[in-house]
């Protein structure tokens, strides 16, 4: 992956002629997340989002595209540009000395912690446990990791 070789910085600040809304024809896609005005937010937007959540308090990674979607006027916002644009996020706040983007306290829906933070899950539990969260592991194959009962951690934007 090389991750500690990228500019994560410099892509944080690369709109890419974003943010701009497409108009989707697929059925299934305008069924499953209820419009056709698909939002194509940059990075920076998340990291804007992503500053507001205070210490001790969660994002889903789903909240934050709702908040965008509704900011611009759009019926959703793209998972799959949302789950990179939050990875850039993490990686260039990590990159840097100051200005911390506390990336850490965004969960994926259910309260899992993401393995693609700098880090890993081992980092991520550690700064989350350091405010006051208590992570649990799931299953037995494929262990996943949670904050418990995240729901009662959730900031509202």
């Amino acid at each position: 992956m090389n991750e500690e070789k990228k500019d994560f910085n410099a892509m944080l600040h690369n709109s890419k002629d974003m943010p701009k809304i497409k108009v989707i024809d697929n059925e299934e896609v305008v069924s499953r997340y209820g419009g056709r005005k698909m939002l194509l937010a940059p990075p920076i937007d998340y990291d804007k989002v992503i500053k507001r959540i205070p210490h001790g308090k969660l994002l889903t990674i789903e909240r934050i595209r709702n908040h965008l979607a509704y900011q611009y006027d759009a019926d959703f916002t793209c998972p799959l540009t949302a789950g990179v644009f939050t990875g850039i996020v993490a990686w260039a706040s990590h990159q840097r000395t100051e200005d911390i983007t506390p990336y850490w306290r965004v969960v994926k829906n259910k309260g899992e912690l993401n393995p693609k933070f700098p880090g890993g899950i081992e980092a991520q539990k550690q700064k989350l446990e350091a405010e006051g969260h208590s992570i649990v592991s799931k299953g037995k194959k494929n262990l996943k990791y949670y904050v418990k009962d995240y729901e009662q951690s959730l900031f509202q934007l």
